[in-house]
């Protein structure tokens, strides 16, 4: 279970910062840094990823009083036109922008450190290490799978409300079948691949 000792290391105002939606065909990136009160740190607090829907649904409506959240998002068209490991570095940049108040240290899941005002360390697996992280990636996942659920209703069939956009085989059978829309990537090979179908290049 993460904890709380690299934020008492530092003794400032820390920040964990995480993002969800990395690997989808569709959807924007989504990035949170969450500076935890210490006194107030809702129990279970846990990766995104090792917790239900049900039990981030609590936490997040937990951490609103918690916890100083800022989110940020980096759309389908950065992710296309900068890659998407430059448009997650930018939504982590927004959320930490996004905060109501300047962090003193960064704590970032992962290798890879964004380029912020505050200094910033990385923390491999860091949602399963830092508190802060953990209320960040449960943060990011939360809200890009509301964002994911609301676009589902605007384009349904490709089950968007379940799979979040990630590449299941009800999604590319989707996306084949009724082919793409404009929150698909098509820098990533299975979106190109069905957007060259679509849109053959002749030779």
């Amino acid at each position: 279970m993460p904890d709380f000792e690299l934020e008492r290391g530092h003794g400032g105002l820390v920040a964990g910062v995480d993002e969800a939606g990395r690997g989808p065909l569709a959807g924007p990136v989504v990035a949170a840094a969450a500076i935890l009160d210490a006194a107030a740190i809702p129990d279970g607090l846990d990766d995104s990823k090792r917790l239900s829907a049900a039990v981030r649904e609590s936490l997040f409506a937990q951490l609103q009083s918690a916890a100083r959240i800022g989110i940020g998002i980096a759309t389908v068209d950065e992710i296309d036109r900068i890659n998407i490991l430059q448009a997650t570095m930018l939504a982590m940049r927004r959320a930490v922008e996004a905060l109501p108040v300047a962090p003193d240290l960064a704590l970032v899941d992962g290798n890879r450190a964004p380029d912020l005002a505050c200094p910033v360390r990385t923390v491999v697996k860091g949602d399963a290490k830092s508190l802060s992280i953990a209320a960040g990636s449960i943060c990011a996942k939360v809200t890009r799978d509301r964002i994911m659920a609301e676009l589902a209703g605007a384009n349904p069939g490709y089950g968007w409300e379940r799979n979040a956009g990630y590449g299941t085989a009800e999604h590319r059978s989707a996306m084949s079948r009724l082919g793409l829309t404009d929150h698909h990537r098509r820098s990533f090979a299975p979106v190109r691949a069905i957007a060259t179908e679509e849109h053959p290049v002749n030779n």
